[in-house]
C-alpha cells in the first residue's frame, strides 16, 4: 500500500471518499514501527487496541456517522502521560511493569475525537534529560543519522513523527524536552502556555514548570489537536479556564509582525555559526517582507540555566519522594528494615542523571542553602519573567535560536553534565516564564541535520505561534 502522509484533514478526504480505510492506514504505521524498530523510539505498540479503533472509525463512516474531529489521527504518546489500562514507566526502572488505572485528561480529550493511541513512546528517565541517553531501556536514535542523538527528553515521541511511525506524538515540556528534540529531528514542536492544556495524568518531573504538548510534521494538524486538547480541566487547578480558540480557524497570518530578537543568542559563544548566520538570513527575509524585527537586550542570558536547574531539581526532589519502594513500583526485595528498602529501592530503581538531580534539588532545598539557592533562584525567575513581559508589550513575538548545534552525536556529552545542561541554553527561558513557544523546522546544516528557529509569544497566545509556522513552512 503507498500511503503517503501529507496531513491529517487530507487524509480524512481520502478516508471519506473509499481511497483507504483507517485500518489501512494503522496498518501501514504498524509496518513502519516493525521496520524501524532499531531507533527505538516506542517502548510498547497497542497493535490489537489501535486496529479495534480504526475498524470502529471505518464502521462509523460506512453508517453515515459523523466522526469524530480527529478521526484517524495516529498519535504516539510519551511514557510520562497515563493511559488507563497500559503500563507508565517514565522509562525508569523504579516503575517498570507499573499499569496506569486512569487516563490522562489530554488522552481522553484525544480519545473523545476519535485520535487512534498507537504506542508509548520512549523518553529520558523522568523526562529529565536533553539527548534521550537516559532512558531505562535505552537510547533513540536520530533517523536521519543512527549515530547522532534524538534530542530528549520527548525523544522517543519526536523520532517516532521524523520516522514517519505515526502522524503526530504528545511530549512534555520542562525546559525544552518537546523544542528541542523537534530542533535535531526537524519536526514542529509546541511548548503552550502553563496551564493551557491539563497536566492531569502526566507524571510530574518539576510542576511548576511541566506543560504537555504536541509534536507534528505540519501547522494545521498541531492546531487541530490543540483545539481539542486545549481548556480548562476541574482536575488541574493550574489548567486556566481562558476559552481557548478555534486555532484551526486562526492559521492565516493576517498582519506584519513586530519581532524582537536577541543578538545574545546569536553572537554566544556556544551557537554554532552555521545557525547563527542562518537566523540572520531569515531576520533580514522578515525584513524585507514587511515585518519590523528589532534587536532587544537580553540582560539575562546567562542566568537562564542555573535558575531552571535550581528550581527544577528542587521540585523534583519533592516530587520523587514518592517513589520509595513502599507503595508502588519497583522494591529491592533483598531489604529488610523500612530504611533498607527505600535507600536501596531508589539507589537500584533510579538511574545516575535522576539520582543527580534529586541529590542537587535536595541540597538546594536543605537547612542553610534554601535562601542561599532556592529563595534567590524564585526571585531571579520572578525577574526574567518581567523582563520577557516587557519586551512582548512591545513586541507581538520573541525570535531565538532553538538550539546551539544541530544533534550530537551518542555518548559525546554523557561524562559532562554541566555541558550537557548547556543545551537547553535558548529553550529554558520560556518554561521559566510559562509563556509558549514553538519550534519552526526551516534549515538544514551542511553536515546534513536539521534545526529550527524558535518564537515565543506572550501568554495564550498559541494561535499567533501556529500561524508563523504555517507562513513559514509555506513560504521561507
Amino acid at each position: 500500500m503507498g500511503f503517503t502522509y501529507e496531513n491529517l484533514l487530507t487524509t480524512q478526504q481520502d478516508m471519506l471518499a473509499g481511497k483507504i480505510t483507517c485500518v489501512q492506514i494503522v496498518e501501514h504505521y504498524l509496518h513502519q514501527i516493525e521496520h524501524k524498530k532499531h531507533l527505538n523510539a516506542f517502548l510498547e505498540v497497542f497493535t490489537t487496541d489501535a486496529l479495534n479503533q480504526a475498524t470502529a472509525i471505518d464502521g462509523s463512516l460506512r453508517n453515515g456517522k459523523k466522526p469524530g474531529k480527529l478521526f484517524g489521527l495516529v498519535v504516539g504518546v510519551k511514557d510520562v502521560i497515563c493511559i488507563r489500562g497500559k503500563k507508565v514507566t517514565a522509562s525508569s526502572k523504579i516503575l517498570d511493569d507499573f499499569e496506569s488505572l486512569y487516563n490522562a485528561t489530554v488522552i481522553d480529550r484525544l480519545l473523545k475525537e476519535d485520535a487512534i493511541i498507537i504506542g508509548r513512546c520512549n523518553c529520558d528517565e523522568f523526562a529529565m534529560g536533553s539527548s534521550n541517553e537516559n532512558s531505562a531501556f535505552g537510547p533513540v536514535l536520530n533517523d536521519l543519522d543512527n549515530t547522532k542523538v534524538s534530542g530528549g527528553s520527548s525523544g522517543g515521541s519526536t523520532v517516532a513523527v521524523q520516522a514517519g511511525l505515526c502522524m503526530a506524538a504528545l511530549g512534555s515540556e520542562t525546559g525544552g524536552s518537546i523544542r528541542q528534540p523537534a530542533s535535531f529531528c526537524g519536526n514542529i514542536g509546541l511548548k503552550p502556555t502553563y496551564g493551557r492544556l491539563s497536566r492531569y495524568g502526566l507524571i510530574a518531573f518539576a510542576s511548576s514548570f511541566d506543560q504537555i504538548g504536541p509534536i507534528t510534521s505540519n501547522a494545521s494538524d498541531m492546531a487541530l489537536m490543540m483545539e481539542v486538547m486545549a481548556g480548562f480541566d476541574e482536575h488541574d487547578s493550574t489548567s486556566s479556564a481562558n476559552v481557548p480558540p478555534a486555532y484551526s480557524k486562526t492559521l492565516s497570518l493576517d498582519k506584519k509582525l513586530k519581532i524582537a530578537y536577541y543578538p545574545q543568542t546569536l553572537d554566544n559563544p556556544k551557537i554554532d555559526p552555521e545557525i547563527s548566520r542562518s537566523i540572520r538570513e531569515l531576520i533580514q527575509w522578515l525584513q524585507n517582507n514587511g515585518h519590523s524585527v528589532e534587536a532587544c537586550d537580553l540582560k539575562y542570558l546567562d542566568y537562564l540555566v542555573p535558575t531552571y536547574y535550581v528550581l527544577t531539581t528542587a521540585e523534583a526532589s519533592s516530587n520523587l519522594s514518592r517513589f520509595s519502594g513502599i507503595h508502588y513500583g519497583y522494591r529491592d526485595m533483598s531489604a529488610h528494615e523500612m530504611e533498607e528498602v527505600i535507600k536501596w529501592s531508589r539507589s537500584k530503581g533510579f538511574g545516575k542523571e535522576v539520582q543527580r538531580r534529586i541529590m542537587l534539588g535536595t541540597f538546594v532545598l536543605s537547612s542553610g542553602y534554601y535562601d542561599a539557592y532556592y529563595t534567590r533562584a524564585q526571585k531571579v525567575r520572578r525577574i526574567i519573567r518581567d523582563d520577557t513581559m516587557n519586551t512582548l508589550q512591545q513586541f507581538d513575538l520573541i525570535l531565538l535560536p532553538t538550539t546551539p548545534t544541530t544533534a550530537f552525536s551518542l555518548g559525546e556529552k554523557t561524562k559532562d553534565p554541566i555541558e550537557m545542561y548547556l543545551a537547553d541554553i535558548f529553550t529554558v527561558q520560556a518554561n521559566i516564564t510559562g509563556l509558549p513557544a514553538i519550534n519552526v523546522p526551516l534549515f538544514r546544516h551542511p553536515n546534513g541535520m536539521p534545526y529550527g528557529v524558535q518564537f515565543m509569544a506572550n501568554n495564550f497566545d498559541e494561535s499567533l505561534l501556529l500561524a508563523v509556522t504555517d507562513y513559514l513552512l509555506k513560504n521561507y
